[in-house]
């Protein structure tokens, strides 16, 4: 089993929900995130005074699936968020040791 998490930007949120879902890839977690990678943010002016900010609003959407499924959704991912500017984000694939659903207790896979 693996999570994959992918840190993208907000406005393509909504095109990979549908995506995931199209292609029955259920259990998905999404959070509002704040960060920087190469995209290093910008620079304001306020009342003369420059204000650079550092970090900028991305969303990060964390899915774990079965290992024969990473490349999958990786793919499916890239597809969409990509738009070959600085900014497009990061996916990150993480094992996973257990999954317990809780309801139930099943383990593994069978609780994905």
């Amino acid at each position: 089993m693996k999570r994959i998490e992918a840190i993208i930007r907000p406005s393509k949120l909504e095109d990979i929900k549908e995506a995931l879902q199209n292609n029955s890839i259920n259990g998905v977690t999404i959070s509002q995130v704040m960060g920087c990678g190469q995209q290093r943010g910008w620079k304001e002016y306020h009342r003369g005074t420059e204000i650079t900010t550092n970090v900028l609003p991305k969303i990060e959407v964390k899915i774990a699936v079965e290992d024969e499924k990473v490349e999958e959704v990786i793919e499916l991912i890239t597809s969409i968020a990509r738009t070959g500017e600085v900014g497009d984000g990061k996916i990150f694939v993480v094992d996973i040791a257990e999954c317990v659903r809780i309801r139930t207790g099943e383990r593994g896979d069978k609780a994905l």
